[in-house]
């Protein structure tokens, strides 16, 4: 099973030679066998890649992520068919009844709000007895966006009354890198399992080509959040960096047993397409959310 996540800080030339990445740059050659590579962040512009990997890497279901000149995730690499039968599999997303996504939906929403409320129990802050309530109130297809309220409250709660997710902060900072991560490993999954990332269940952003990635991460924004709030960073640059991306090998249990992150958003992402396919909510395998990150 693959577990690597390989960052390049450096301005680096990746090959592909015999089964092996290998990564030249002024000071050394590093060679990493293909089947230990699970997530390769590329972060230094001046980096290159050659075509022969970048297929070598697609073929072996390894997510590449890009970076900006600011070395925040800008994009990354989406194999055209991910599954064997993805033909059947779109045919079917496309099909899929509105009550079994906004069941879905209502079960991820609620999971979402639950992770919120633990986070908050966890620093014992008082606020969590409110999102205890909203979730009590959650309507079928959160109709009364109970989603949207829990989130003034938790984030107003953990970081501050004066904190704004549009602020220029280093946890702002934070918290978009985690999220960025987070959702390329999803996107991943999507396409994994041969469905199409812009369709969503909720989402619906003629913009945005990862809308069921989206969807199906949220109950997964509070572990970023919990990490950031152990970091609460004072700057944000490539020791943060490296914190947010060891998350992605930090266990968590679901299905009553202990998996990597990675692994988890795997069996997870799968029991919600399952849950769809059959319309059964009760399919869904949510993660036990991990204190000691």
């Amino acid at each position: 099973m693959s577990w690597r996540t390989v960052m390049i800080t450096k301005p680096s030339k990746l090959d592909y030679s015999m089964g092996y990445l290998v990564v030249r740059d002024v000071d050394s050659t590093v060679k990493i066998h293909l089947s230990e590579i699970s997530v390769v962040i590329v972060e230094n512009t001046a980096s290159s890649v050659t075509a022969v990997l970048m297929n070598q890497m697609i073929a072996k279901k390894i997510k590449v992520i890009f970076c900006d000149e600011k070395r925040n995730p800008s994009f990354e690499l989406t194999a055209y068919y991910g599954s064997h039968d993805c033909s059947r599999k779109l045919k079917n997303q496309i099909e899929w009844s509105v009550t079994a996504k906004q069941q879905t939906w209502t079960s991820i929403v609620a999971e979402k709000i639950k992770n919120q409320m633990l986070v908050l129990k966890h620093f014992e802050l008082e606020q969590y007895k409110m999102l205890l309530d909203y979730l009590g109130e959650l309507e079928f297809n959160d109709e009364s966006n109970r989603e949207g309220h829990s989130a003034k409250v938790y984030f107003n709660a953990l970081f501050g009354k004066t904190f704004s997710r549009s602020d220029d902060i280093p946890t702002n900072s934070a918290l978009n890198y985690g999220y960025s991560l987070i959702l390329s490993c999803f996107n991943r999954e999507v396409v994994l399992n041969g469905y199409l990332t812009q369709l969503g269940l909720f989402h619906d952003n003629m913009f945005n080509q990862y809308n069921l990635s989206c969807d199906i991460m949220e109950p997964f924004r509070p572990i970023i959040d919990l990490k950031v709030k152990y970091m609460m960073p004072e700057k944000f640059d490539k020791d943060e960096k490296v914190q947010l991306v060891s998350l992605l090998n930090s266990e968590f249990v679901i299905d009553n047993r202990d998996n990597t992150l990675l692994n988890t958003i795997k069996i997870y992402a799968k029991s919600v397409f399952n849950a769809i396919e059959e319309n059964d909510i009760s399919l869904i395998k949510y993660p036990q959310m991990n204190y000691e990150l």
